[in-house]
C-alpha cells in the first residue's frame, strides 16, 4: 500500500528515512551518484558547498576532489549518517533550511551541488538567488534531479516504512524552469544531460543533470 505523507514535512520524512536509505535498492540515488561523478570529474580542487548531502552518498566523492566541502542537509538523522562516515578532514556539516536566507555560507564557494533537492522546494528562484549570493565570479552551480518526465508519469520520492510506502511532498519542475530560473539570477546552462536506466535510451530518462556557471 503507498500512502502518500500527508502531515510530514520533508525534514520529518527524510529523518524516517535516515536508517535505511543506504540499504535499499534506489536506481535514482545511485543514477544521480553517477551523474554528478561525470559532469564534475574535471573541476579544480576547490571550496564546494553540497546541498542535500543525504548520508553522504556524494559527499565522499566531493571531498576528495576539494579543498573544502561544506555538506549541508535539512535532516538531522542523515547528517549524523555522513558525519559518522566522514567526521574530520577538509569538510564541515551543516543542518539547514535552504529555503531561508543562506547565513551559514562562509567563504565564498568555486562550485555548489544540490542533489535530489528542488522536487522538494517549490521556489527555484529562491534558491538560485541564495547560490548566486554564495559563489565566486565564475562559479558553476550542479543541479541532479529526478527527470521531470519520470514525474510526469508518478515517480517521486517513496520510502518503506511501518505501515506502507511512503510518498514525500513534491513539485514538479519542467526543464524550462530550471532554465529561466537561471537565467533571471544570473547563470548560463554550460551544460545539460539526462541519464537513463542501463543506458537505454529508448526509455523515459531517470535523471536530469544540469551545470550553471554565474555570470558577472
Amino acid at each position: 500500500m503507498t500512502q502518500v505523507a500527508l502531515g510530514m514535512d520533508v525534514q520529518t520524512a527524510y529523518n524516517a528515512w535516515a536508517g535505511s536509505y543506504d540499504e535499499v535498492v534506489n536506481k535514482t540515488r545511485d543514477l544521480e551518484a553517477a551523474a554528478i561523478r561525470q559532469l564534475l570529474a574535471d573541476i579544480p580542487r576547490a571550496e564546494i558547498i553540497e546541498i542535500g548531502c543525504g548520508t553522504g552518498k556524494n559527499t565522499e566523492w566531493l571531498v576528495s576532489k576539494a579543498l573544502h566541502v561544506t555538506a549541508v542537509d535539512f535532516s538531522t538523522e542523515m547528517l549524523a549518517r555522513a558525519e559518522a562516515k566522514l567526521a574530520g578532514g577538509n569538510v564541515r556539516f551543516q543542518q539547514a533550511d535552504i529555503t531561508q536566507p543562506w547565513t551559514w555560507v562562509e567563504p565564498p564557494a568555486d562550485v555548489v551541488t544540490c542533489s535530489l533537492v528542488l522536487e522538494h522546494i517549490e521556489n527555484l528562484g529562491f534558491v538560485f538567488e541564495q547560490c548566486r549570493a554564495a559563489l565566486k565570479a565564475g562559479g558553476c552551480f550542479y543541479v541532479g534531479e529526478l527527470h521531470p518526465s519520470k514525474q510526469y508519469l508518478g515517480s517521486k520520492a517513496r520510502f518503506e516504512a511501518g505501515a506502507g510506502v511512503l510518498e514525500l511532498p513534491c513539485f514538479t519542475h519542467h526543464v524550462s524552469d530550471f532554465i529561466a530560473a537561471a537565467q533571471q539570477h544570473g547563470f548560463r546552462c554550460v551544460e545539460l544531460r539526462e541519464w537513463f536506466d542501463g543506458n537505454d535510451r529508448t526509455t523515459v530518462p531517470r535523471i536530469l543533470a544540469l551545470l550553471f556557471q554565474k555570470q558577472p
